[in-house]
């Protein structure tokens, strides 16, 4: 043990402390470990050995709402021996209009991550060439280099895109945020957000729905006016009513779950717009999934239920694929308005999972808690102090 502890220490031992958020950040997280040490031996310095280690564990939020970034690094890295720090969390983070990808604090030797602003697709590239670069900032001697030897250290890593640029608020500490720009920035913030979100895990949650859509698209195989409705009406008014569906069941969703947000005094208006946004496309995606879903069970009923020379007697003339796939098109879209009627979300897991602001705000709270906590603690400690005393 010791001989492979001097041996670590002559070669220049570097731990890396990856700290993430629960779901997507935490699986990155997981994929990151295994590759991170061959990759920073490549990109940043081979003169040292690499060691990655990880700590799923919800981030805190301070009374701003955001990361208090360089205390919390201080501590987990007094903590858990770690010399560098980078953490990657689900919310998104801006500056003004801009979305932030990055953050470095160089005095504290942490960098964090905003996960969403890796958007979709690409995601996990993006994510593992701003840690990277992140590290080779850290590492390169900007805050006097962590413990081990200075020599074989390249230049950081560039940047994953040159879409993102550099600021130095902070000139003295050499902090530096790598941010989004222009239009395609801020899509790509909401097109993570979606990816972080996983709407298709809303599907399990939405069994009521589907178990109605299933039932009233049945009735639209088995009865031979819709069949005639399906053939006569022009596709764009089929479309029509297959968008409205959609729209349908999404808003009621939003709608009764009370997952659409207001601005009040504390929030931005561009923040909640943000989470708004973000809110009606993973629902939107996760009944697309459903539709999708329904469709094919849809067709595989039409194709074993429905007569193809039967079909052809009703609607008097010669069918093919096209008349099974306008009526299962019907039928599902009249299924998926009947799913809207009295679908709900079966479960609050489901509801925090579509909605960044319920998951923030269930932050919030935690960290007024544990604040509460350590102020009654400090002053559990006093009353001991000053009754010891007296």
């Amino acid at each position: 043990m010791g001989d492979a502890e001097g041996d670590r220490e002559a070669r220049g031992a570097v731990v890396v402390g990856l700290v993430c958020d629960p779901g997507l950040p935490a699986e990155m997280a997981e994929r990151l470990a295994d590759r991170l040490p061959r990759e920073l031996s490549l990109a940043v310095g081979g003169a040292v050995e690499w060691r990655v280690c990880t700590r799923p564990d919800p981030l805190p939020l301070d009374e701003h709402g955001d990361i208090p970034l360089a205390s919390t690094a201080r501590r987990l890295r007094r903590r858990e021996g770690w010399d560098l720090l980078v953490a990657l969390t689900e919310l998104p983070r801006r500056v003004g209009t801009r979305p932030l990808l990055a953050s470095i604090d160089t005095g504290a030797r942490a960098g964090l991550v905003s996960v969403p602003a890796a958007g979709w697709p690409l995601s996990f590239r993006r994510v593992r060439q701003t840690v990277i670069h992140l590290v080779g900032r850290l590492y390169g001697g900007t805050c006097g280099g962590p413990p081990g030897r200075t020599e074989g250290r390249r230049r950081p890593a560039p940047p994953p895109s040159s879409a993102r640029r550099f600021t130095s608020p902070d000139p003295e500490s050499m902090d530096e945020s790598l941010e989004l720009v222009g239009t395609r920035g801020k899509v790509r913030l909401l097109t993570g957000m979606v990816r972080a979100n996983r709407p298709w895990r809303l599907l399990p949650s939405l069994s009521s729905a589907i178990a109605a859509a299933v039932a009233t698209s049945s009735f639209g195989v088995f009865y031979n006016s819709i069949w005639q409705m399906a053939d006569t009406l022009h596709p764009a008014r089929t479309a029509l009513l297959n968008v409205f569906a959609v729209v349908a069941l999404a808003a009621w969703l939003i709608a009764y779950n009370g997952l659409w947000e207001e601005p009040d005094g504390e929030r931005l208006r561009r923040e909640v717009m943000l989470y708004n946004a973000s809110t009606i496309c993973t629902v939107g995606v996760g009944v697309l999934c459903m539709y999708a879903l329904l469709f094919t069970v849809t067709l595989a009923e039409a194709l074993v239920v429905i007569d193809a020379s039967f079909m052809e007697s009703v609607l008097g003339h010669p069918t093919g694929v096209k008349e099974y796939l306008l009526i299962v098109w019907m039928a599902s879209s009249m299924g998926t308005v009947a799913g809207a009627l009295g679908s709900t979300f079966e479960s609050e897991a489901a509801v925090r999972a579509a909605a960044y602001s319920k998951r923030e705000r269930e932050r919030r709270e935690l960290f007024e808690e544990e604040r509460s906590d350590e102020e009654h603690g400090e002053e559990a400690e006093q009353e001991g102090s000053g009754g010891q005393a007296s």
